[in-house]
């Protein structure tokens, strides 16, 4: 009896000593946390062009180029759609609160895109109502020069209309006439919300020689976190036939959201509004803003 009731007892015991816990290094946490799956910079680039051929059938991006056209008094001929395509699709991807969700500030950076990159290589989860990177205007005037190189179109560079600003402008050089300088305003810095994509605010030729971007900011071969990816290219799909007024209502809205001057509900709010008042027909512009008001719908109530 004794020798079954010290037995009994020496089993309750070693169920109340601890058990040791065995903790994998740091090393073996990281690969069990397996990061996304990364997309590489040359791989992205050839998703966007072909975005961009699936974009030049779009109302929005063709009444924008008839408008370009005109405003510039040239023909159709004298400047490839393909690259209006191109130059208008980054340019409202990439500009601050644009549809990739860029923001300016203060960075004090080199006028490059560098700092955007390794951003972006950070971001796993990205968010309608957040921004993806955080960039100057001389940084996203180069993200911009550099994508557009990138994409096969040339003759993009920086332009300094202020000691202390920067945006981008397109040499546009028509087959006849003389050389056009379109300036890109990848920021809102000294324009109001009537300035948007060839501004006249700005004059170019201010600067003797618009010097095209051909520093590689980033290697083919850059990768870039798939979840991040797959939002850019879903933003394409979603905003990038809409027309010129829509992009830039929702380019001030987003920014409003940005810096909580709007909560997200007050954004999805306006949308609704604004295709509500849609005249007919008016399917890219009704998609977008539909969209845009789901998405924001989708995030937290922000103050």
């Amino acid at each position: 009896m004794r020798v079954l009731l010290a037995r009994l007892l020496c089993a309750s015991m070693a169920l109340l000593i601890p058990l040791p816990v065995v903790r994998a290094n740091p090393q073996e946490r990281a690969r069990a946390a397996s990061s996304p799956q990364a997309v590489p910079l040359a791989q992205f680039m050839s998703a966007i062009r072909e975005k961009a051929k699936g974009l030049e059938s779009s109302s929005g991006m063709r009444l924008a180029f008839r408008s370009f056209l005109a405003s510039r008094h040239l023909s159709p001929d004298s400047v490839r759609y393909s690259d209006f395509v191109i130059i208008r699709l980054l340019y409202e991807a990439t500009r601050d609160a644009g549809f990739w969700n860029m923001h300016w500030s203060i960075t004090d950076q080199p006028p490059n895109s560098d700092r955007i990159w390794s951003q972006w290589k950070a971001v796993l989860r990205p968010s309608p109502s957040e921004p993806t990177a955080i960039a100057e205007c001389d940084e996203l005037s180069a993200l911009y020069a550099f994508l557009v190189e990138r994409s096969g179109v040339k003759s993009v560079g920086l332009f300094w209309p202020t000691a202390n600003h920067t945006v981008a402008v397109w040499v546009l050089k028509p087959a006849s006439g003389p050389v056009v300088r379109v300036v890109v305003p990848t920021s809102q810095i000294f324009l109001e919300e009537t300035d948007s994509f060839d501004t006249r605010k700005f004059d170019p030729w201010r600067q003797k020689t618009i010097y095209e971007y051909t520093r590689r900011d980033a290697p083919d071969t850059l990768e870039l976190p798939k979840p991040l990816v797959d939002f850019f290219l879903k933003q394409v799909d979603i905003y990038g036939g809409a027309s010129d007024a829509t992009l830039q209502r929702l380019r001030y809205v987003r920014d409003a959201v940005f810096v909580r001057t709007w909560t997200t509900e007050q954004a999805a709010r306006d949308a609704q509004n604004r295709r509500a008042a849609l005249a007919a027909g008016s399917t890219e512009d009704a998609f977008a803003l539909q969209n845009f008001a789901a998405d924001m719908r989708l995030e937290p109530l922000r103050h």
